[in-house]
């Protein structure tokens, strides 16, 4: 992927975000513009805006263990829930896709990306303690 390249897809995948931001339907918002020409299929975007969540959720969680040390759940509980407020489109969206998966690829794919986020969350909780 070129240096331009990379900026397009990261510009239309902040319009993706806006967007879903200002609608909180859960609905992939495949028609901004530029959203088919820049992703290969519906879980090529699921998989970006996952990505955005996770990487959000665990520099949220890093910042409160370094913050000292916290109360039981806190490390995990607080930065979860600021992060859903920060990105409730996607997460309205993750919620959507995985209660009800386009495909079979797409429900292997947010049971993998749970149960990372799962296995982040207790092993962030488990090393604050």
């Amino acid at each position: 992927m070129t240096w331009n390249a990379f900026h397009q897809r990261d510009t239309i995948l902040r319009a993706v975000i806006t967007t879903a931001d200002a609608r909180l339907d859960g609905i992939l918002p495949l028609d901004v513009p530029g959203v088919t020409e820049t992703f290969a299929d519906d879980l090529a975007v699921l998989s970006a805006l996952q990505l955005r969540w996770h990487t959000r959720l665990a520099g949220r969680i890093e910042r409160t263990l370094m913050g000292g040390p916290p109360d039981a759940g806190a490390p995990v509980v607080s930065p979860w829930q600021e992060t859903a407020d920060e990105l409730p489109g996607i997460r309205a969206i993750i919620d959507r896709c995985t209660a009800a998966p386009t495909s079979a690829e797409m429900s292997r794919a947010l049971a993998v990306s749970a149960a990372k986020e799962r296995q982040l969350l207790a092993g962030m909780t488990a090393l604050a303690s």
